[in-house]
């Protein structure tokens, strides 16, 4: 189960289509190969990047069922449970905890515009799925438009010992997240941030335990969080600068997902790039930029090797 000191890289990871979009369960065997294969600490599946509102409540039961099953237990998995009803949030929740995930995932619905609202909920949320079930909150005010105090996430926490976790994605975000450290250093937070990785040595130096992100190149955030824990956070920063144009490319809203996905093709991890509609896809002006960029990546690496 994931706990109030969980640290290291939990990938967000995609949910691998068909060219017709049906679910590519070889290549989510692929995926998960990979993920393992670069050292991550955990995998989240079914969240925003994993497109989770295009599948079917069926495909995502499949779909988490077929990942918790090739992991047999290697590392945690986090799945995704957000949705308006409470009523499918338990059922999902309770088939994926029951198939072994190690925790769930929520974020806050759009309508939670005031403190009261966001505190309602998450005890609302609480309540419903039992005491039992470690809880990572999600704050992501970008997508979801809800955006937290840092008061109220403390009274979240401090009221709620199940939400163990923060995936922290508000932007600009850094003194709130130092804010969020300070307050929980005494009870324990496990903070992981997300974003693309864009500010993950800025993150770390402020007291971040891990990243929570779907970067194509799993391994640079694992050797970043790796290095920064050992001490050596120059370092970190030396290996995160070789990687920033590929991070920021991808940090496109609205066309990271494709981004993404075409890396992940291009690695041999996904058959397809296919996004589900409606869903972003690149052009070969977008293509041709790709390759110059992960040309460059590849002589940068070599210098530092």
């Amino acid at each position: 189960m994931i706990h109030r000191k969980s640290n290291g890289v939990f990938v967000i990871a995609a949910t691998p289509f068909a060219e017709d979009g049906a679910l590519d369960l070889a290549s989510t065997d692929r995926m998960v190969d990979f993920y393992l294969d670069a050292g991550v600490t955990g995998i989240t599946i079914l969240g925003i990047m994993g497109e989770a509102p295009k599948l079917t409540s069926d495909e995502s039961l499949v779909f988490a069922r077929h990942v918790l099953k090739r992991i047999d237990g290697r590392v945690p998995v986090i799945v995704g449970v957000s949705g308006p009803g409470l009523d499918n949030m338990t059922r999902l929740t309770n088939e994926v905890m029951n198939a072994g995930a190690a925790g769930v995932m929520i974020a806050p619905m759009p309508s939670l515009n005031t403190d009261a609202k966001q505190k309602g909920y998450f005890a609302q949320v609480c309540a419903a799925l039992g005491p039992d079930v470690p809880i990572c909150l999600q704050d992501y005010p970008q997508t979801t438009g809800v955006t937290f105090s840092v008061e109220t996430l403390l009274d979240i926490f401090r009221a709620h010992e199940q939400i163990v976790m923060l995936k922290h994605e508000d932007w600009p975000g850094l003194s709130k997240l130092s804010r969020i450290r300070e307050a929980m250093s005494g009870t324990g937070l496990s903070i992981l941030t997300g974003n693309s990785a864009l500010f993950l040595p800025q993150e770390m130096q402020r007291g971040a335990d891990g990243a929570m992100t779907g970067f194509a190149y799993p391994e640079m955030m694992v050797q970043v969080v790796s290095r920064h824990l050992a001490g050596d956070v120059d370092g970190a920063e030396d290996i995160f600068d070789a990687y920033l144009p590929m991070v920021r490319y991808e940090q496109q809203l609205g066309l990271g997902l494709a981004i993404r996905k075409e890396v992940l093709h291009r690695r041999g991890v996904l058959a397809s790039a296919k996004v589900r509609a409606p869903g972003p896809s690149l052009t070969e002006v977008d293509k041709a930029e790709l390759t110059r960029l992960i040309n460059r990546l590849d002589v940068k690496l070599a210098a530092l090797s």
